[in-house]
């Protein structure tokens, strides 16, 4: 998506990719900029199909997706639905509302994309910061809530219901997830069995890099305001058969009357959190759910994530967090760290 308000603070950094990657030259290397961000794709050498040709069909894919799930763009079917068209659906929204929907009900609506509303009166959505009160929270928060919203199957195809026409969506916490798991499915139909796909810092990878190791991905420091990527790394993950996704509210935020604004808000209350978690990096099944659950993470602070973490050894993460004015950190137990 273009421009996402959204603090994606993981970073694969272009040097470790060279160290990954460099000694094996039959491995691809794919990319270009779609969504409103860059991408790039490391995979193993291809057979059937040419690199160009691939790459024609990773960007279809991306546009497909833009086309559907952005609120950045204007004639995008999300865009559409939430300026109150009634219009069939296409399998690309299907899918992302369908997992958005499972994932609202699991994590009782801390993660929540019918919040999109609170994330426009912030300035982190899709339009202009509104004039932020008590009572502007509390008009939003009656029309807040994936329950609002169904799917209804009619003649032409799939619509969505609003049960209140004032409902918005914003997938900024899932759909570049989504992208990554989509152009894995690329990747798998044409026999490639190992790849890093990266997306807006967003990633999915599979099998080995050219070097037979796992993929190593830096993960940067959470310092307010720092954008030079790679220069201060937290650490260095290895992981395979996964997707990766940090969240965090160091490089999206605004500071007013002395106050730090952050893009993480907390649908319960309608407002940017305030907790000591700095950044949280899930390790997952898939890029969608990675992504999701960094969001997750990332509103519950770091008590209440480390619980989740436990009741769930599928996944691994890394918690980065303010303790006596430093940085500390939790991990699960196998995520493999340098």
């Amino acid at each position: 998506m273009q421009e996402m308000y959204r603090n994606l603070i993981l970073l694969l950094t272009t040097s470790l990719l060279l160290c990954s990657c460099v000694k094996d030259t039959s491995y691809h290397r794919i990319e270009g900029f779609a969504q409103g961000s860059s991408y790039q794709v490391i995979c193993s050498p291809l057979r059937g199909i040419t690199q160009e040709a691939l790459k024609q069909r990773i960007e279809s894919c991306l546009e497909g997706i833009d086309q559907s799930l952005s609120g950045y763009n204007k004639g995008s079917l999300l865009s559409r639905l939430n300026e109150g068209e009634d219009l069939p659906l296409n399998d690309d929204f299907i899918d992302c509302f369908t997992r958005s929907k499972e994932i609202w009900e699991e994590t009782g609506g801390a993660f929540d994309p019918s919040s999109g509303p609170f994330f426009d009166l912030w300035g982190f959505g899709f339009t202009n910061k509104g004039s932020v009160t008590q009572e502007a929270i509390d008009s939003i928060r009656a029309f807040i809530g994936m329950d609002l919203l169904s799917l209804e199957t009619r003649p032409d195809g799939v619509h969505l219901v609003k049960a209140d026409p004032r409902v918005k969506l914003n997938f900024n916490a899932i759909a570049q997830g989504f992208s990554c798991d989509r152009v894995a499915r690329i990747l798998d139909s044409v026999g490639c069995t190992d790849y890093l796909i990266d997306i807006g810092r967003e990633i999915v990878c599979k099998g080995l890099n050219a070097n037979g190791g796992l993929w190593r991905i830096g993960l940067d420091r959470p310092i307010d305001g720092n954008f030079d990527e790679g220069s201060d790394l937290q650490a260095i993950i290895e992981v395979t058969d996964c997707g990766i996704v940090t969240s965090g509210n160091y490089r999206k935020y605004y500071i007013e009357d002395g106050h730090k604004f952050a893009h993480t808000i907390d649908p319960t209350t309608g407002r940017p959190v305030t907790h000591n978690l700095l950044s949280a990096t899930v390790v997952a099944k898939d890029g969608s759910t990675a992504d999701a659950y960094a969001t997750w993470l990332m509103v519950e602070g770091v008590d209440k994530a480390r619980k989740i973490l436990a009741d769930r050894p599928e996944l691994d993460a890394l918690l980065v967090y303010e303790r006596d004015g430093d940085f500390a950190s939790f991990q699960t137990d196998n995520l493999k760290t340098q």
